[in-house]
């Protein structure tokens, strides 16, 4: 099937930042986990895929068609939560309704309540009383009540308390049940990725390092912890990012299997997302 959102070769130039050339794809049916480093690019890639600011170089395509192609149109089919509510404090959720009942066509009254009942959300109280979550719940509940295929999500469940972040992941996880529906999620909360994502996307002072299977991330990839000699021994091809501790070094590699039967004299633990986004950031790579 046609990706649901393709990007290539995406740039944008800033004053000493350059999100450079990059690109990734969603499948249909899939939630994409965007993870990096603040001021990695991550809300840069959003808001130039969304034509929110003027991007230097290449296509963002949204089933196959670009988002200038026909704006109205293909924005119904997009859902966005950012991390601040963009509503004016002084509205109240049932006049939200009736806001977005005009600039959506395909916005259903039925669903957007349900929504407000089953986040208990109260339709007649002024948003400016609502507290973070709520105001997340709100912006949730819209993007879900005009039928998107694609939601993007851009740091959707930060400042959120573990409970409400796991009610919001059930949301996720029951919208890409149709498989014609997907999500891209920006997060730095990699332990709500690790739940939900399918994918992982890591960007890194603008660039991507990587766009993989979550589980082949999970299931395959490995930290050796060795000392001066064993780190010596090992062979650089499987090296993919290292870090020295005191009198330790870690060693990010992708198939820690083959690593245990090799490096017997060496620990081998399993990387969580954390791990190997720390070890990218704060290691360095064989030259």
């Amino acid at each position: 099937m046609e990706p649901i959102m393709q990007v290539e070769n995406l740039t944008k130039q800033y004053p000493g930042f350059k999100l450079d050339h990059v690109s990734f794809s969603i499948p249909q049916g899939t939630i994409m986990g965007l993870i990096g480093e603040n001021g990695a690019g991550k809300s840069t890639v959003i808001n130039a895929a969304l034509d929110l600011i003027h991007k230097d170089e290449g296509t963002v395509k949204f089933l196959g068609r670009e988002l200038s192609s026909d704006p109205k149109r293909i924005k119904e089919n997009i859902g966005v939560v950012f991390d601040e509510i963009n509503f004016y404090g002084t509205l109240t959720p049932a006049k939200i309704g009736n806001i977005s009942a005009a600039a959506y066509r395909q916005w259903d009254e039925s669903v957007y309540k349900n929504h407000l009942k089953k986040l208990q959300l109260p339709p007649h109280k002024e948003i400016k009383t609502f507290s973070k979550g709520m105001k997340m719940k709100l912006s949730l509940a819209v993007a879900l009540s005009h039928k998107p295929k694609l939601l993007i999500l851009d740091e959707a469940t930060s400042g959120l308390d573990p409970v409400m972040r796991d009610d919001f992941l059930d949301l996720f996880l029951d919208f890409v049940q149709d498989e014609s529906h997907s999500i891209l999620m920006s997060s730095h909360i990699s332990t709500d990725l690790e739940k939900v994502a399918d994918y992982i996307t890591f960007i890194h002072k603008g660039k991507i390092l990587f766009c993989k299977p979550k589980d082949e991330l999970l299931y395959h990839y490995g930290i050796i912890r060795c000392g001066t000699a064993q780190f010596g021994a090992i062979s650089k091809p499987e090296i993919l990012a290292y870090r020295k501790r005191d009198y330790q070094w870690d060693v990010l590699v992708a198939d820690k299997e083959k690593a245990r039967r090799k490096y017997k004299a060496s620990v081998v633990d399993n990387a969580s997302i954390d791990d190997i986004l720390l070890l990218y950031v704060k290691g360095d790579q064989v030259k």
